[in-house]
């Protein structure tokens, strides 16, 4: 498969890239920056350099035309303000998804956030973030051009993965390492029958492929 990544230089998806390039995917990361290049080549993956706040559909369609699957893994980061997630956890998410459906790639991937709601109240930045995210959610989730998948992880962690993980319409909270989340995505972009599900993501007690072949389909 050839598959795009939003934000190619996140911690998710530089080590979704190792997995993917490792089992012969191959992989473009979607990064801001042109200095962030060798460390996606270091991962085994092929850098775009293409910032989502600015660029146009036309300009980001480009870019996955001829992919077999797109995956939205940007986000505007735990330092920025209330502006950005507007533009990256909203924005950036809604143009990927119109640009992903132009380009005719169907096979869409979400990474999101436990909590995740347009209604979510608060006037913090995390409350913002979390509407953001909501809204992104809601808009791929009404796209008739994309068969998607939603993956909100709880409290991600450094540590290491243990392939073990529980995934499910609703988990309940809790950690997960960063590891399992990009095992987790791999696995579900390579399962269609995954599409038009929202899944909650913490460690738990069931093999990663196992854990996506029993949702599959539900």
């Amino acid at each position: 498969m050839r598959i795009v990544i939003a934000g190619g230089h996140g911690q998710i998806a530089l080590r979704l890239e190792r997995l993917l390039s490792a089992r012969g995917d191959e992989v473009a990361g979607i990064i801001r920056r042109a200095e962030q290049s060798d460390d996606l080549r270091a991962a085994g993956a092929e850098p775009v350099v293409c910032d989502l706040e600015s660029a146009s559909e036309e300009e980001v369609s480009a870019h996955l035309r001829g992919a077999d699957a797109a995956i939205f893994a940007a986000g505007a980061g735990p330092g920025s303000e209330v502006a950005r997630k507007e533009t990256v956890d909203k924005g950036a998410a809604v143009l990927f998804a119109d640009a992903a459906a132009r380009a005719g790639v169907r096979r869409h991937v979400v990474v999101s956030s436990m909590g995740a709601d347009p209604g979510h109240p608060g006037d913090e930045v995390f409350d913002a973030y979390l509407r953001a995210k909501g809204e992104a959610d809601a808009y791929v989730r009404a796209h008739r051009g994309l068969d998607w998948t939603i993956l909100r992880p709880g409290m991600l962690t450094n540590d290491a993965g243990t392939g073990l993980v529980r995934l499910e319409a609703a988990t309940g909270r809790g950690p997960v390492p960063r590891d399992d989340v990009a095992a987790v995505l791999a696995e579900l972009v390579d399962t269609p029958a995954t599409a038009g599900l929202t899944l909650e993501l913490i460690s738990g007690s069931t093999p990663v492929s196992v854990a996506v072949k029993s949702v599959a389909g539900n």
